[in-house]
């Protein structure tokens, strides 16, 4: 049985749906994996979920050799340190740890026959990766508009976010989800980000429903303004294995932004057709939350 000694190599970044490799190992303890066999190839197009940060979730698709072609039924980073194979929330060590190195894990059915050495080719669903794409950069795209509406809201100095503006995306988040052709993120508005100088008087108080109504609007204009100007959208990378950084890089109006961030991407804003944000307040463990939800069209 043997395990890899570097990263897999992965060209999801430049938005490959298709490439081929070679079968570096199979684990085929499918009791371990609730009845799927995990397959580690040396690249891959394949875009995997991190559970240090799961906010896209996995390209699904197909792995061939010359005779068979089998589902990839779910795809996770995984690690390994040359005796064990650790996937996803198993992981013991950070990224970038000497010694270990991490990959991308193709789960298999458990009757799949792929033998170690073997030549294949991987292909990603491309409508489901598409879907996936739209919703991360409107997200970020999101992000950017939300910081600019709520600048005012701030009564000391704090991080800047890609376009210099106050950061509440990374202050406050709580959890990012991308769905198809949207996202969902939670904030949380506790004691520590009004100690920061983040003030929300103005959406706990009597005007709560024209509080949200007006941030709406501002995001949903700067998002129209933005989507209009069909900026190019690229991902940089620092070089071509998992671990290295990668960044989304678009050009608006304010500047070229550029946010490091591991998933995947539409080419161009203009993809981004009705792309608009709606918001909700909530609660979780006794703190406020505030919900940004932002679609766009299929």
């Amino acid at each position: 049985m043997t395990l890899p000694r570097i990263d897999t190599l992965v060209s999801y970044p430049g938005q490959a749906l298709s490439g081929t490799g070679t079968v570096l190992h199979v684990d085929g303890n499918v009791a371990t994996h609730d009845g799927q066999k995990v397959v580690l190839v040396d690249a891959t197009p394949f875009h995997p979920v991190d559970a240090g940060w799961p906010d896209q979730g996995p390209d699904t698709g197909t792995l061939s050799t010359d005779t068979d072609t089998w589902p990839v039924l779910d795809c996770v980073v995984a690690a390994t340190d040359g005796a064990a194979l650790h996937l996803g929330a198993d992981i013991p060590v950070r990224k970038g740890t000497d010694g270990w190195a991490f990959v991308v894990a193709h789960l298999l059915p458990g009757d799949a026959a792929v033998t170690e050495g073997a030549a294949v080719a991987l292909r990603v669903d491309a409508e489901r990766r598409r879907a996936l794409s739209l919703g991360h950069t409107g997200c970020h795209l999101a992000s950017l508009a939300l910081n600019r509406a709520l600048a005012p809201r701030w009564t000391k100095e704090t991080r800047a976010d890609a376009l210099g503006a106050p950061d509440f995306d990374g202050a406050a988040i709580a959890s990012s989800t991308i769905t198809e052709f949207g996202a969902v993120d939670v904030y949380r508005l506790n004691k520590s980000l009004r100690r920061k100088g983040f003030g929300a008087d103005w959406l706990t108080g009597g005007g709560l429903d024209d509080g949200l109504a007006g941030l709406a609007a501002d995001v949903n204009a700067t998002l129209a303004e933005w989507v209009a100007t069909g900026a190019p959208v690229r991902v940089d990378c620092d070089g071509p294995a998992l671990t290295d950084r990668r960044y989304w890089v678009a050009g608006l109006p304010g500047g070229a932004a550029s946010i490091p961030c591991g998933g995947t991407h539409a080419a161009s804003l203009a993809e981004l057709a009705g792309l608009r944000a709606d918001f909700t307040l909530g609660e979780a463990d006794g703190t406020m939350t505030l919900t940004m939800t932002t679609r766009c069209e299929p």
